[in-house]
C-alpha cells in the first residue's frame, strides 16, 4: 500500500480572458504548493479558459443577439487548444516539480469548447482530460457536451485518481461509475461557492469512501475586462466567486477548508490507509451493492458526429 502523501487544493483567481497569463499563474502556484510539499495539487473549475460568471451571452429565449455572438467569439478565441503552449507552461512545472496536478480548463476542439479537467503527471506531462459531461444551465450555450471516453481513473503510486466537474457530482450514476473504477482520490473542480456544497463534498467522501478534494476560484468583479457583460453587476470590489474550496476524508472528517476568505492554498496530508478502513462496512460498488436488484450500463465509447469507413 502506497504512504501518506501531502496534498494541496488552490483557491486562487485566474485571468478570465488571459489563458496563458492564468496557466503562467498557475504554475507559480504548482512549484509554490510543492515547496510547501505537496505531491498532488487540484485547481478549480476552468482556472485556464475563464469561468463567465453572470455572463449572458446576449441569449434571450428565441434570440441570439450579435454582441452574444462577439462575446462567444472572444470566449473561443480565449480556449486552449491541448496541443498549445498553456499546456506546455504546465508541462514544465510539473515536470520540474514531480507533482500531479489536475486543473480546469476550457478546451477548444474546433468550433466547440468545452469544460474539461485535465490529469498532468510530473514524468509524462498531459496523460488524460474529463469533459464535463452536462453542463449546468446557461453553461450548455457555450459549452459542448463531454462523452464516456473521457472519464478516467488513474493509478498512481498514491492512489486512484479521477474528476468529477461541479454539478456533475449530483448525478448519481456518474459517482457510481467513478465508484466502480476504484477511485481514492476524488477532485471535484467546481464553480459552486454556495453554503450547501460543503455537505455534498461530504457525502461523496463517505458514500465513496473517497478523500474529495474540490477547488473554487475567489475571484472578484475587476479581474474581469470593464465591458465585460456581467448581470451580477460591475464594482470591481463585488465577489463573484467566493471559494469555499476543502479536503475531506474517506469517512466525512473535513481536513482543510471550506475558506471563504479569498485566495488561499489549503493542505492535507492523505493516508491511503484510511479508504480502506472506511470500506470495511460501506463499500458502494463492492459487498453493498446488490447487483442482484441495481445494474449500471456504461458506454465509454467515443461518439462523434461523422465517422469514415473504406479508404478514399
Amino acid at each position: 500500500m502506497s504512504q501518506p502523501i501531502k496534498a494541496a487544493v488552490v483557491q486562487a483567481a485566474s485571468l478570465p480572458t488571459d489563458a496563458g497569463g492564468s496557466a503562467e499563474k498557475a504554475a507559480e502556484l504548482i512549484r509554490k504548493a510543492s515547496g510547501e510539499g505537496a505531491s498532488l495539487i487540484v485547481f478549480p473549475e476552468a482556472f485556464i479558459g475563464g469561468y463567465p460568471k453572470g455572463a449572458s451571452f446576449g441569449t434571450p429565449v428565441g434570440q441570439r443577439r450579435p454582441e452574444g455572438r462577439e462575446d462567444f467569439r472572444r470566449y473561443h478565441a480565449g480556449a486552449i487548444d491541448l496541443d498549445g503552449e498553456e499546456v506546455q507552461i504546465l508541462n514544465e512545472a510539473t515536470a520540474e516539480t514531480g507533482a500531479f496536478v489536475v486543473i480546469g480548463v476550457i478546451e477548444r476542439d474546433g468550433a466547440t469548447v468545452y469544460c474539461t479537467a485535465l490529469f498532468f503527471d510530473g514524468e509524462k506531462g498531459l496523460i488524460a482530460k474529463h469533459r464535463k459531461l452536462m453542463p449546468t444551465g446557461a453553461e450548455r450555450l457555450i459549452w459542448g457536451f463531454g462523452d464516456g471516453s473521457t472519464m478516467p481513473v488513474i493509478d498512481t503510486p498514491f492512489g486512484r485518481i479521477g474528476a468529477v466537474i461541479c454539478w456533475e457530482n449530483y448525478m448519481p450514476m456518474l459517482r457510481m461509475a467513478m465508484y466502480d473504477q476504484g477511485i481514492t482520490i476524488y477532485c471535484a473542480p467546481t464553480a459552486d461557492d454556495r453554503d450547501g456544497w460543503a455537505a455534498t463534498m461530504q457525502h461523496i467522501a463517505l458514500e465513496g469512501r473517497c478523500f474529495v478534494l474540490s477547488a473554487c476560484q475567489h475571484i472578484t468583479r475587476g479581474a474581469y475586462p470593464q465591458d465585460y457583460d456581467c448581470a451580477m453587476g460591475d464594482d470591481p470590489e463585488l465577489v463573484l466567486m467566493r471559494g469555499g474550496s476543502m479536503i475531506v476524508a474517506p469517512l466525512g472528517e473535513v481536513l482543510a477548508g471550506p475558506d471563504y476568505s479569498g485566495e488561499n492554498i489549503l493542505y492535507a496530508t492523505l493516508d491511503p490507509a484510511e479508504v480502506v478502513r472506511g470500506k470495511y462496512d460501506f463499500d458502494v460498488a463492492g459487498h453493498y451493492a446488490r447487483p442482484d436488484i441495481f445494474q449500471l450500463s456504461v458506454d465509454v465509447s467515443e461518439h462523434r458526429a461523422v465517422t469514415r469507413e473504406g479508404e478514399y
